[in-house]
Formats: structure tokens, C-alpha cells, sequence
């Protein structure tokens, strides 16, 4: 069996923007299993749509590099980004780059370069797009967020590149969903949900995702987890190696 059997490349992406066009910026989180990197961008004058599309490309751009053979698995909260790439782009290639109202496909420069890249990767290997629900506590989503913000507003972020297992973010953390995010009280059993965040060293309870999510916000290594149980906090505490 080969030692890269079960191997296979986890990207979250996300874009950032002030204004809507104004100062955006771009992120992304790449894992092939055992290394992640951590890249991201500034643009001065852009939309927020071009931020997506560009933190997905750069990662595309980044796995194609390696001459990669593994599957890949695309996180994204943009549906303009996963629709585009896998339902639209075929028409607006057909119809030289011409929506069906006969109108110039806005931002086509950036999906030509995505679909030179995408192309080119789904001939040697498979590919998965699926969409996150943004600001839903999903730990890879949450980051790209946080790396495309402070691009954005050119605060100063460290960027990660080393070992998956010495990173702070939990990419294993996949809650997918296709719906608009839902503020939950309760847990599916009926139990009421709470929150667990540890950051710089000091573990923190929440009865609301809402002020978990400011707790957590842009702080380098935070972690959180709900849950709904004394066995279950336990069980998240155990794993941060926290008594």
C-alpha cells in the first residue's frame, strides 16, 4: 500500500473586502495531510468576489506547482465562486466569454487563469468543491477569514508553513452545509449547546456562538469546539492536552 494512499489536499479559501469595490484582500489555507501552508494578498482597489476567486486560484496555482497527484477538497463560502467554476464557466466559454444577456462575464480575466488551472489538475487528479457556511465556527473557514481581513486592512498576520500537527487550527473540523447558517440553542438530542474556546493558554465557556466568535476573532491559535456535555468537554479539553 502506498504511503500516500490516504493522502489527499484540503484547501479553505476566502476573500476579504472594504467598500465593495475598495482595499481587499485574500486567503488561503493549504494541507496535503502532513504540511500546511498559509498564503494570502492585498489588492487596493478590488470586490469581494475578486478575492474569492483569486484565493481560490492561488491555492490551485500552488497544488499544480508540486505536480500534484492527489484528490483535492475545495472549502469555500462562496457560492459565486463553486457555481461559476462548475456550472457557468462551460456557457460563458461557448459563448466566447458572453453572459446569456450578451454581456462581458465580469471579472473574466481571473476565471480564465482558474479554469487554466482547474483544467489542468482534473486531468490527473479528482477535485471537490464544497461550500461552508461563513462565520459558522468551522476552524479552516474562520482562518482564511481572518488571514484575507488583515490583508485587507494591512494589519500584520503570521502566515503558518510547517507540520499539520504543530498547527493551531483544527482543519479536521469539516461541518459542511449548503443552507444559510442557523443559530442553534440546541444540541440534535435537545441538549443546550455551549462553547469552548481556549485562547493564549486560558480555556473560556459561552452559552452563544456570538460571543464565542469574539473571543476567538483574529486570535493567532485560538481554538473553540460546542458542546453539550460534561463528557463531551471533557473529551475537547483532553485533546487540547488541557487538566
Amino acid at each position: 500500500m502506498s504511503k500516500n494512499q490516504h493522502l489527499k489536499f484540503i484547501v479553505f479559501a476566502d476573500g476579504a473586502c472594504s467598500g465593495n469595490p475598495g482595499p481587499g484582500g485574500w486567503g488561503t489555507v493549504i494541507s496535503d495531510g502532513q504540511h500546511v501552508l498559509e498564503l494570502g494578498g492585498f489588492d487596493a482597489n478590488t470586490t469581494n468576489n475578486r478575492m474569492e476567486l483569486e484565493a481560490v486560484f492561488r491555492a490551485l496555482e500552488n497544488i499544480r506547482s508540486r505536480k500534484n497527484e492527489l484528490p483535492i477538497s475545495i472549502y469555500t463560502d462562496s457560492k459565486y465562486v463553486i457555481h461559476g467554476i462548475t456550472q457557468w464557466i462551460s456557457g460563458w466559454k461557448k459563448n466566447s466569454w458572453k453572459t446569456a444577456a450578451k454581456e462581458e462575464v465580469k471579472n473574466k480575466d481571473l476565471w480564465i487563469k482558474l479554469d487554466d488551472v482547474f483544467s489542468s489538475l482534473k486531468k490527473i487528479c479528482t477535485i471537490e468543491w464544497n461550500h461552508v457556511d461563513g462565520h459558522s465556527g468551522i476552524p479552516g473557514n474562520e482562518r482564511v477569514d481572518e488571514i484575507a481581513s488583515s490583508f485587507s486592512k494591512h494589519e500584520e498576520i503570521d502566515l503558518y508553513d510547517g507540520d499539520l500537527k504543530n498547527y493551531n487550527v483544527d482543519l479536521s473540523n469539516l461541518e459542511i452545509s449548503n443552507r444559510p447558517a442557523k443559530k442553534k440553542s440546541k444540541s440534535k438530542t435537545g441538549e443546550k449547546v455551549f462553547y469552548l474556546s481556549l485562547v493564549n493558554g486560558k480555556v473560556f465557556r459561552d452559552e452563544t456562538w456570538k460571543a464565542c466568535e469574539a473571543r476567538v476573532k483574529n486570535q493567532r491559535g485560538a481554538k473553540f469546539k460546542k458542546f453539550s456535555t460534561l463528557e463531551e468537554e471533557r473529551a475537547i479539553l483532553n485533546t487540547w492536552k488541557i487538566p
